[in-house]
């Protein structure tokens, strides 16, 4: 049983077969993508408080210290990104930040804001505003918590990571891969474009991998929700030291994912942060969102790549280079996105153009 998952009413049940079958999976038993694709983003770190303490982790900040943009500099930030040609506004922020954080929930409070996530809404209304499409990764989030803000987002996502217990989770304030499973199950249930992963060589074992993935496609078989899953290594900074894992072990993981996951579903790899070029003939079709304004404000030692550097990985591997919307095509419809974001595609204005373009290319 995957821990935390009784507690949320997780009924995943995986066949030791299907793990079996997984953890055979190599390089060799997958195919090279005919393309590859990437979003062009501005990076909106809303706020840096997080009620957990992952080790590996240089995101958070310790309650004092955690910063929160105002609105203000969130239109300053997605209009620098409209300009720059992006089409994503990408909000990232800790999980909901606990009652340690007081100076978050007072500013809030003096803003009219009853919650993070009710300012969520409020900055991903903003980018709209501005002409771009938020896709706001918030962590977990309860039903209600979503459902605020599903309708201003073109898109959403949440790392599931591992379904292990890993002592870098722990701690009073560890993570649950429970309630991860939850917020990607309530993403189904309400009609969610979604983007999950892994994050590969935080202590999990080669049984948990293959675990991890294999619960991600049985709640995508379920709901048809997820449009892509990023395989992600870990990354040494500040606060981690441990290493990543090798290429060979990373290849393997990114190869069991495009085994393992449906055709439909992209297997991301972040060209930042992994070796891309070594892992592109295991089934990697897209490289993310690459942002021409801002930092990668999660692992802020790792620059974004250059679309020029894009396009070289890309011509390596002797495969077109294709730009694409936080939202994946095949999900533009009304089943999927809400009447907002149909709007904003459809407008008649720079910004629907520019959406209109990439759909077009």
């Amino acid at each position: 049983m995957i821990p935390g998952a009784s507690e949320y009413g997780i009924d995943i049940e995986i066949d030791d077969r299907a793990i079996e079958d997984a953890l055979t999976a190599t390089p060799a038993d997958v195919s090279p993508a005919p393309e590859l694709t990437f979003a062009r983003n501005v990076f909106v770190p809303l706020t840096t408080a997080c009620r957990y303490t992952c080790t590996y982790c240089t995101y958070y900040d310790p309650p004092g210290q955690a910063s929160l943009m105002s609105p203000e500099e969130v239109r300053e930030s997605v209009r620098r990104g409209a300009d720059a040609g992006c089409t994503e506004a990408l909000f990232t922020f800790g999980d909901d930040p606990d009652d340690r954080y007081t100076a978050v929930h007072d500013q809030l409070d003096e803003w009219g804001f009853s919650s993070i996530h009710d300012y969520l809404r409020r900055a991903c209304e903003i980018a709209l505003e501005e002409g771009l499409l938020p896709h706001a990764n918030p962590g977990d989030q309860t039903r209600e918590e979503m459902e605020l803000v599903a309708d201003v987002n073109a898109s959403m996502g949440v790392m599931l990571e591992t379904t292990a217990e890993v002592q870098a989770h722990g701690g009073p304030r560890g993570k649950n891969p429970g309630q991860r499973l939850n917020t990607i199950r309530n993403a189904g249930e309400l009609g969610v474009p979604f983007t999950t992963g892994v994050l590969v060589g935080i202590g999990e074992d080669w049984r948990d991998r293959a675990e991890s993935l294999l619960a991600i496609r049985e709640l995508h078989e379920r709901y048809g929700h997820v449009q892509e899953v990023i395989v992600q290594p870990v990354s040494d900074n500040e606060r981690w030291k441990e290493g990543s894992p090798s290429v060979d072990a990373f290849r393997r993981v990114v190869a069991m994912a495009r085994h393992v996951l449906p055709e439909s579903v992209s297997v991301q790899v972040p060209p930042n942060l992994a070796p891309v070029r070594e892992v592109l003939d295991c089934g990697v079709d897209d490289l993310g969102g690459v942002s021409p304004v801002t930092d990668d404000y999660v692992n802020p030692d790792y620059e974004w790549p250059a679309v020029r550097e894009l396009e070289a990985i890309a011509d390596d591997a002797g495969v077109p280079l294709r730009e694409r919307l936080p939202v994946y095509e095949r999900y533009l419809t009304d089943d999927w996105v809400s009447g907002t974001i149909r709007d904003a595609i459809d407008a008649d204005d720079d910004a629907g153009e520019r959406y209109r373009a990439v759909l077009a290319d």
